[in-house]
């Protein structure tokens, strides 16, 4: 148990035995009133949103989490089916914890995996990935001057807007907090 002053962005607490990731927090401190710390906590295993208000005395449980290199192999009825490259346990993530993230993830993709208490809670995804092309139109020559963008999908099947010059089979680095183009990584 620690202070709610403690809570930074990034931080998992416990709070009545689920787990919520603080998105964003400001210390306040009115002139004649004590502290507080207000929080934005988004869920890990629902995936809901909420505001909450500490007290800057009240005491607040921090998550001891556990990260652990796991294999994406396949989804089923049930989530998302991933393997642990160190024991080769095999843990389901449902749709609610798994969903944003698999847009970037491709079969047999490696990623970090968040524990707690032994269950698998999240997906930690690096901030830029690298995928291939599937789909996209061919660019118009003479537009190559101009900043013209155009849709184009990934093997993953996420949408997403590229320069005119990218052609299917062209790998490219995307961002998985925006989910834009970032640059060509290798082309065709």
């Amino acid at each position: 148990m620690a202070q709610a002053t403690e809570i930074r962005k990034g931080s998992v607490l416990v709070l009545d035995g689920e787990l919520y990731v603080c998105l964003d927090f400001q210390h306040n401190t009115p002139g004649n009133k004590r502290g507080n710390v207000q929080t934005k906590l988004k869920s890990l295993q629902g995936g809901t949103s909420l505001n909450k208000k500490f007290s800057s005395t009240e005491r607040v449980e921090f998550a001891f989490l556990d990260k652990r290199p796991c294999e994406y192999l396949y989804r089923d009825a049930t989530g998302y089916v991933f393997m642990d490259l160190e024991n080769y346990e095999q843990y389901t993530l449902n749709e609610d914890q798994a969903a944003d993230a698999m847009r970037f993830i491709v079969e047999n993709g490696q990623v970090q995996v968040t524990f707690f208490e032994g269950q698998a809670v999240s997906i930690d995804l690096p901030g830029n990935v690298e995928l291939k092309i599937t789909h996209t139109e061919p660019g118009i020559k003479g537009d190559s001057v101009s900043n013209v963008f155009k849709p184009a999908t990934l093997e993953t099947g996420l949408e997403i807007k590229v320069p005119n010059h990218i052609v299917i089979e062209d790998i490219v680095k995307v961002s998985t907090q925006t989910g834009e183009f970032q640059g060509r990584v290798s082309q065709s």
